[in-house]
């Protein structure tokens, strides 16, 4: 991709299609990031002192819909950052059913892990809505390292454990460090290709020698390492799952 193509028409991300029939669709659903984020489940329900697969893959089926296409939808719903064509009320009903979605599933889950879970739903479903929406001061760096990182992580680690232990906080830490790490590199990305109209200047070595600097020039470092970030920590959690699982 140039310089004159990023100029002329940025795509959203890097990660969205060019064109077809389902490009809004794959690109509200951010695939990198959403797998990312579900990868923190995986860390949890790994770092638990017991694996049941079936609480891992209804707290995945859960954070899925929360995450991928609750939260996603409403943040496309608040000032259109993809740039989508997706009507706004297929955009609320989309949002409104996976969040409820979610909610049913976390509601079956109170039944076999307890009561303590269903504050982690109520959590959830603040968090999907305050920050998306930005609503109570929850839209900001801080909050966004909690939800989309510590959150997933201890919630799966509870509905394993049905508490929470030191192994968890640790990775609490951890999923917080690496959302944070995300949110700096992605608000530089979006900033270049959604805000940014022109970048010039240049770039003066020690040996005198000069590098031209462009959008290309600067988007390449910081998209290269959330494409690497985000598959190292989805293989991170698969690795655990098998782990625990005797694979």
């Amino acid at each position: 991709m140039g310089d004159k193509n990023l100029t002329a028409r940025p795509r959203a991300a890097w990660y969205t299609p060019a064109r077809g029939p389902w490009k809004d669709w794959v690109s509200l659903l951010h695939p990198p990031y959403t797998a990312w984020h579900l990868s923190y489940v995986l860390i949890g329900a790994g770092l638990a002192p017991q694996l049941l697969v079936g609480r891992l893959v209804a707290t995945l089926v859960a954070f899925g819909l929360a995450v991928g296409l609750g939260a996603h939808g409403l943040d496309e719903l608040r000032g259109r950052p993809l740039g989508t064509s997706i009507p706004p009320q297929v955009l609320v009903a989309v949002s409104a059913a996976a969040i409820a979605g979610a909610v049913v599933l976390g509601g079956f889950g109170v039944a076999r892990v307890g009561w303590g879970l269903a504050i982690f739903i109520a959590a959830g479903v603040v968090l999907v809505v305050g920050y998306n929406l930005e609503l109570w001061g929850l839209h900001n760096d801080i909050w966004f390292s909690m939800a989309w990182g510590s959150f997933p992580l201890l919630t799966a680690y509870y509905a394993q454990a049905g508490t929470l232990r030191p192994a968890a906080v640790a990775g609490a830490v951890f999923a917080f460090g690496l959302s944070k790490a995300q949110r700096t590199l992605s608000t530089e990305a979006r900033d270049l290709r959604r805000r940014a109209v022109e970048v010039s200047g240049e770039k003066t070595y020690t040996d005198g020698s000069r590098r031209t600097l462009s959008r290309e020039s600067l988007l390449r470092p910081v998209e290269a390492s959330l494409m690497v970030l985000s598959g190292s920590t989805c293989a991170l959690g698969v690795g655990m799952v098998l782990a625990r699982a005797g694979h």
